[in-house]
């Protein structure tokens, strides 16, 4: 009877996001089997589910980038809870395993295999798609936040109540939005280091612009933080050139970050913060591919991302015919 240990799967993607599960999906279509998606939280899609509120819509299109859908996945604009149940039918059609709950730490190349460390052991693939997005790791501001007040200070609406004084960080669709929702139960205000929301969609910044000119959220905008401090179990924000506020809750939603250091440890190269790949978003490592948030400008689209998975899965099936002519 054959390992675990020693089962080498066809495809391994790392990342269970639109991008990864596409990649799946298609692969499956084109006759690929025994694919494995690795996914560190407990469900797939984690950044809709913990960074979207409820209802909120989710486009195919990101900021108005119109991208035309080359693959066999037809995706349509909807909301954060039909966009969950969609690619749930999609992994539900096609035979994907989907092992959550599972950190990769790093990926190795053997002769003819990968070699992917995760926090559940070793497992091999003969292809590896590496589709993890920056939002996993949300930026966090370079000032320390001391410990005693940790549990006031988010990056995103869990934890978050009602009839709070609250200061959300930031000026991106995020931001907007958490500002916006919260709102509606509580004392809000928004800081961002710049004088206008520009980083956010056009709806967006229509709803923030609405709820400034109703008094509902109240701008700090050209202005940037320099620390926090504790004030009686209280944030105290240390705002540059302007007096400090208290505050009952602060929500930083100030973008995400590259992966770097696990691209680099897994040989990856790098420019500008992003992963250099070819055409077919092959790495400079053969048999490893990226897609997704982490090969794009801003991220985010999720057209883009089901293409890519497309593509993907159309060139690893032509070098599987070349190896064998």
């Amino acid at each position: 009877m054959q390992n675990e240990n020693d089962h080498i799967y066809n495809l391994a993607i790392i990342g269970a996001g639109p991008a990864g599960i596409a990649t799946a999906v298609e692969a499956y279509i084109e006759g690929i089997r025994d694919i494995i998606l690795l996914e560190k939280d407990e469900n797939h899609n984690s950044t809709i589910r913990k960074y979207y509120k409820d209802k909120k819509r989710v486009d195919k299109d990101w900021k108005g980038q119109k991208v035309e859908l080359d693959g066999r996945i037809y995706f349509m604009d909807g909301t954060k809870e039909s966009t969950l149940d969609f690619f749930d039918e999609l992994l539900a059609k096609h035979s994907v395993k989907l092992q959550t709950h599972t950190e990769v730490t790093g990926i190795e190349k053997e002769d003819d295999y990968f070699v992917i460390h995760t926090s559940k052991g070793d497992i091999k693939a003969k292809y590896v798609v590496v589709t993890i997005g920056r939002m996993g790791k949300p930026n966090k501001p370079s000032y320390k936040i001391p410990p005693s007040i940790r549990k006031r200070v988010g990056y995103t609406l869990d934890g978050c109540s009602q009839n709070e004084k609250v200061l959300v960080v930031g000026g991106g669709d995020s931001a907007v939005e958490y500002a916006v929702d919260l709102a509606e139960k509580n004392d809000v205000s928004i800081c961002y280091r710049r004088e206008t929301f520009r980083r956010a969609n056009p709806t967006n910044q229509k709803n923030i612009a609405a709820a400034i000119a109703h008094n509902e959220v109240r701008p700090i905008l050209g202005v940037n933080i320099e620390g926090l401090e504790d004030e009686n179990g209280r944030v105290k924000v240390l705002f540059k050139d302007r007096e400090p506020e208290v505050y009952d809750r602060v929500i930083y939603a100030i973008g995400g970050t590259t992966p770097s250091g696990f691209l680099v440890s897994s040989g990856i190269e790098e420019k500008d913060g992003k992963p250099v790949h070819d055409e077919h978003y092959q790495t400079n490592i053969p048999g490893l591919y990226v897609a997704g948030d982490i090969t794009q400008e801003s991220g985010g689209s999720i057209a883009l991302g089901l293409n890519q998975g497309y593509y993907i899965a159309k060139h690893i099936v032509e070098q599987e015919k070349s190896k064998k002519a």
